[in-house]
């Protein structure tokens, strides 16, 4: 395929990924940091601190599947408005939240927004930027990177000024510019039902997945690494105190290590993906990171604890490769669509869980040994589903099969 002018013809459309995508992570990093502020006003139980940190995933998960169906009936652009006016409206009224009932509520409006931006991105990269799928994959992942680390920067700042209720609430606002290009690109391209995107079922219907190795292959791609990152960010402070002997202020510099590595793995996987064509190099550096990693902090965790936090975050590379991978192992942008829907779903529900796991895995061996070689058993499976993805063919084909 022939690449032509990023911006020719398509600039509303590239504008409106990158915005939509710096939005997709603001919702969940700008509350954690203000959760001390909000409990001077509002009364949170640690029931609802619990609820207000296991919504994200469960979220994910949930709008993972249903976003499909909605995608059939909407189509993916007015879709994309929908959740994004959704977003804007959530982030407004948790600022204006005077309970706990009505913070989660609004948390659960905020993340289910975000959930359907998370499966419809990549299909919209493929139907407007089908011969640019990398470099454009690389600038939403990049803004996404954007908007997880810009929020918790300002966050205290903005509430010590003017208070918490609009630290949380200019989010909302930001969320609403998402909405701009969109509504531009429906007003002037005058988009009906018609011919907005087709039913999903002429792509690859959510149920026939599961009968393909090439999708389960890019599920545990992304699996892998949101197992490793829900989890890092979970226990990685406590555990490496406890096996590595590091002091806590060392332990939460460990911990922004294991962040700073995935920024330049999303801005270089995905265009190297789409131009050379290396999964099977970027899985094998990702994996072997991995094993390495956790092997170290079983056997020698104090011999060199930034080493195997840094060959930890290697296993990061997987999830920008699971993203690009998803359009470059489909035909069309329905069954890209399927298809995100689907990865993402079975991905974040995994992965939600093993954080729990881990924690109850501790408490019941009183030690981190066991469960580090629970963690470690995810690096072979990821090597197996490597090899599978890096094969030329779509998900169609092993659906026509």
């Amino acid at each position: 395929m022939t690449a032509r002018p990023l911006w020719r013809g398509r600039a509303l459309a590239l504008a409106g990924i990158v915005l939509v995508a710096l939005n997709l992570r603001t919702g969940v990093a700008s509350l954690s940091p203000l959760v001390e502020h909000i409990q001077r006003d509002v009364a949170i139980s640690p029931l609802a601190l619990g609820l207000l940190g296991s919504a994200p995933p469960v979220c994910f998960a949930v709008f993972g599947v249903i976003t499909p169906a909605l995608t059939r009936r909407v189509g993916l652009e007015r879709l994309l408005v929908l959740a994004m006016a959704v977003l804007s409206v959530a982030l407004c009224l948790r600022g204006a939240a005077s309970s706990a009932v009505l913070l989660l509520a609004a948390t659960v409006a905020v993340f289910a927004g975000v959930a359907v931006g998370n499966v419809v991105l990549p299909p919209l990269v493929k139907k407007y930027f089908p011969d640019r799928i990398g470099l454009v994959t690389t600038l939403y992942i990049s803004a996404m990177a954007v908007g997880t680390f810009l929020p918790p920067l300002v966050a205290v700042p903005v509430a010590d000024t003017v208070g918490w209720r609009i630290a949380l609430a200019q989010w909302g606002m930001l969320a609403a510019v998402a909405l701009v290009p969109w509504v531009a690109l429906l007003v002037r391209a005058r988009i009906g039902r018609a011919d907005e995107v087709a039913a999903v079922s002429t792509g690859a219907p959510l149920r026939r997945l599961w009968a393909s190795p090439m999708a389960w292959a890019i599920v545990v791609l992304f699996m892998t690494s949101s197992i490793t990152a829900y989890t890092m960010f979970a226990w990685a402070p406590a555990m490496l105190v406890e096996v590595a002997g590091v002091p806590p202020q060392q332990a939460g510099a460990l911990l922004s290590l294991f962040a700073m590595v995935g920024l330049p793995l999303s801005l270089f996987v995905p265009l190297l993906t789409a131009r050379l064509k290396i999964v099977k190099t970027i899985v094998g550096i990702a994996t072997g990171g991995l094993a390495v990693g956790y092997l170290g902090l079983i056997v020698a965790p104090a011999a060199a604890p930034w080493l195997w936090v840094f060959l930890l975050a290697l296993s990061q590379a997987t999830f920008p490769l699971s993203l690009v991978l998803v359009n470059l192992r489909t035909r069309s942008h329905e069954a890209s669509v399927a298809l995100s829907g689907f990865v993402q779903s079975i991905g974040y529900a995994v992965a939600a869980m093993y954080p729990i796991g881990i924690g109850a895995l501790v408490q019941a061996t009183g030690a981190w040994t066991v469960p580090l070689w629970v963690l470690l058993a995810t690096a072979p499976l990821a090597a197996i589903a490597g090899v599978i993805a890096s094969r030329q063919r779509a998900v169609e084909d092993d659906i026509r099969r």
